[in-house]
Formats: structure tokens, sequence, C-alpha cells
């Protein structure tokens, strides 16, 4: 994917947020983009490269990112996608064990509020 600017966000490195993903297309506003608002009361804001691992574990939860949607206009994820995710449910599988990788560059500062940097850089796939 060739990551681009696309708003003038910051990512945790404090540099500009790149994009996460336009094939699927990400991001509370489908952006392509972590970037977040008052109105994403999920925070829907680390970029992560999603597994197999991730996507059991996250259905085991009850929130099935694999089935398509077409009623929602979603195709559903396969291990490869990038993915934007809430922060905290991807602390939750960070302590389960089953966190996916994470693309620092694309991920929005407001990460930084619930998971810290060393945990993230620990999982990170740039930087």
């Amino acid at each position: 994917m060739s990551e681009q600017l696309v708003t003038n966000q910051k990512n945790v490195l404090g540099g500009p947020l790149l994009a996460c993903s336009y094939a699927p297309l990400t991001g509370f506003f489908r952006t392509g983009c972590c970037e977040t608002g008052s109105e994403d009361h999920g925070r829907h804001v680390v970029c992560t490269k999603v597994t197999e691992d991730f996507l059991a574990y996250s259905r085991r939860r009850g929130n099935d990112l694999s089935t398509p949607r077409p009623d929602l206009r979603f195709a559903g994820l396969r291990p490869g996608d990038r993915w934007c995710l809430c922060a905290h449910h991807w602390l939750e599988a960070c302590e389960a064990g089953a966190a996916p990788p994470v693309i620092l560059a694309a991920t929005h500062r407001a990460a930084l509020e619930v998971v810290a940097l060393d945990v993230l850089r620990a999982y990170a796939l740039d930087g």
C-alpha cells in the first residue's frame, strides 16, 4: 500500500498521520486514515495488519470482523488486511496475547491515551 498524508492530524511518533488502508477502506470516517474526532467514541486510532489469531480472538469476543456485511458495505477482513482498531480493543487483544502488528506512522496519537508508546513499539511493523 502506498502511504499518503491525508490529514493534518499527528501519529504516535509526532509526525504526520499517514493512511492506513484504502483497500479495504478503513477508519471511523472511512477515509483510509485512523483519524478521530468527537464523533468517534470508540477511538478507532490504531492502524494494524490483522492476523488470523486476532480475527479469531475478535470473533470469540463478539466482534466478527471477518464475515462480510453487505448491508454495511463491509467485505470482511482477511489476514494481512490493514485496519483501524479501537485502542481499547487492541489493548485487550494485547493483554490476551492476540494483538495484531501496528503501523506506527498510521496510528493516531490519541492511541497514547490508552496504550503506552513502548507497548505499541513492541508490536510495530515500522520504526
